[in-house]
């Protein structure tokens, strides 16, 4: 079982903040995402996106992330907790 932890106001500008990215990422000004959005959810999400999209979070939440890392996240809600542990230990 996993466990989630509690939805913080942290966790929503995080997901506002990730959602522009994958906007320009995905040059869709309407894309939307939430925590459970897989690559088959977008257009365009192959695999040279997804290096793209990882090097554009990296830059916009200024966090290192290693390939073995983003080679285990299964949707939004995984990137998205990566992101709360990297941002506590800065």
């Amino acid at each position: 079982m996993d466990l989630v932890p509690p939805k913080t106001p942290m966790d929503d500008a995080t997901l506002a903040k990730l959602a522009d990215v994958f906007r320009e990422v995905f040059a869709n000004e309407s894309l939307s995402i939430s925590h459970g959005t897989t690559a088959s959810d977008i257009k365009g999400w192959d695999s040279l996106a997804h290096i793209r999209l990882m090097l554009s979070v990296q830059r916009a939440f200024r966090v290192r992330l290693s390939a073995a890392e983003t080679s285990q996240l299964s949707n939004v809600g995984a990137l998205l907790e990566l992101l709360r542990r990297k941002q506590e230990r800065a």
